[in-house]
């Protein structure tokens, strides 16, 4: 039973290494499989990942494509807007072409119309120009008949210049002598004043003499003077004559100091209301207005250079021609 025993015992370790073997055997199958398996995880995931990085690269083309194609498109719109626009114009221009086609054509026609004008016009003038020069020689002819007399009427005209030129010599002799008279007697009248004198042609009167300070209105002394001057004057015209052009201009003066009133807004105004004084008080006392000018030069026209403000202040009385 022993013996028995152990020959079934070393029957079932006789099959124990084939079943150790076919372990190992499966075993190394299935490391096969599994490096197989790894392997082929290794290279689908190599492959996975250059497939990743070609979408990747496809994506980045696609989004370059879709930009270039934006591009495009914005371009597309402004050459359409472009095009759009320059069919305009060239519909406009088209249009000006038609107008100014049509305006020359009026044009020409009317310049047609002209010309044709022109020429009968030209016809008519050409006939004139032959009536012209027909009556050109006529009046030639005429011309040389007058040029005799036109010699002698310069003949004529140069005597009677000489003639005028004696004449109005002698009125300016004439009214030199009645100047003279006249400065002369006022001179008499006068002769003790030393705020009145003669400078020139000139009767001269201090301003203090006929007016008070910064006023037109004559005062008493300034008119008993006038007076005196009025009838040496009206003695004087009494004997002029009558084709004397005379006039006795009274011209009013100021010193340089600026006055501004309400009556007088500047030595202007003052100079020239104390002329008008002068000459309104000559027509009360009988002397013509068509005998008497007045005239305002302020402080402009000094008696002489650097001369005092009171001489500056002064009317001036000048006998002379119209």
């Amino acid at each position: 039973m022993y013996t028995q025993s152990r020959r079934q015992k070393g029957i079932t370790l006789d099959v124990w290494p084939g079943f150790v073997d076919a372990l190992a055997t499966l075993l190394i199958v299935l490391i096969f499989a599994l490096m197989v398996f790894v392997v082929s995880q290794v290279y689908l995931s190599d492959a996975l990942q250059g497939s990743q990085r070609g979408l990747e690269s496809l994506q980045a083309k696609l989004q370059e494509i879709a930009s270039l194609l934006q591009i495009e498109k914005k371009k597309n719109a402004n050459l359409t807007q472009s095009f759009n626009a320059t069919s305009l114009k060239l519909n406009e221009l088209q249009t000006l072409k038609n107008q100014l086609e049509l305006d020359l054509s009026q044009k020409l026609s009317a310049a047609n119309t002209r010309a044709l004008d022109a020429e009968t016009l030209l016809a008519s003038l050409q006939q004139q120009v032959e009536e012209l020069n027909q009556k050109l020689q006529t009046l030639n002819t005429a011309l040389q008949a007058s040029e005799a007399t036109t010699a002698q009427q310069k003949l004529t005209i140069e005597t009677l210049d000489k003639k005028l030129a004696a004449a109005l010599a002698k009125k300016v002799e004439e009214l030199e002598t009645y100047r003279s008279e006249f400065f002369g007697k006022l001179k008499e009248l006068l002769a003790d004043r030393s705020d009145v004198r003669v400078v020139g042609d000139r009767f001269v009167f201090q301003s203090e003499v006929l007016f008070p300070s910064a006023s037109a209105t004559l005062g008493t002394e300034g008119k008993e003077k006038l007076k005196q001057l009025a009838l040496t004057l009206k003695e004087i015209s009494a004997k002029m004559p009558a084709d004397l052009k005379w006039v006795l201009r009274v011209d009013g003066h100021t010193d340089k100091n600026p006055i501004h009133t309400d009556k007088f807004a500047s030595n202007w105004e003052l100079s020239s209301a104390r002329a008008i004084s002068v000459i309104k008080f000559l027509m009360k006392e009988g002397i013509s207005s068509d005998h008497l000018a007045a005239a305002g030069f302020g402080e402009f026209h000094p008696i002489e250079k650097g001369a005092a403000d009171n001489r500056n202040r002064r009317i001036e009385l000048k006998l002379d021609q119209r």
